[in-house]
């Protein structure tokens, strides 16, 4: 399994519409989209699990999308 962190996220931004990005690489086993402790609000990043080694591959189509 490898862990992929994904930055500069819109707001907005689900846990499923970042699942539905990575799964094209791999079987995606969790996201999880970072919160602000006192806000309640997201931070702008998340970290994607793969159920693959081959990482890079799913870097290089996701960014900058």
């Amino acid at each position: 399994m490898a862990s992929i962190y994904v930055g500069n996220l819109p707001y907005s931004a689900t846990e499923t519409e970042i699942e539905q990005l990575f799964t094209d690489f791999g079987k995606v086993r969790s996201v999880k989209i970072i919160m602000d402790r006192e806000s309640g609000r997201p931070r702008g990043y998340a970290f994607v699990d793969l159920d693959t080694a081959d990482t890079r591959d799913a870097i290089k189509h996701v960014h900058g999308k």
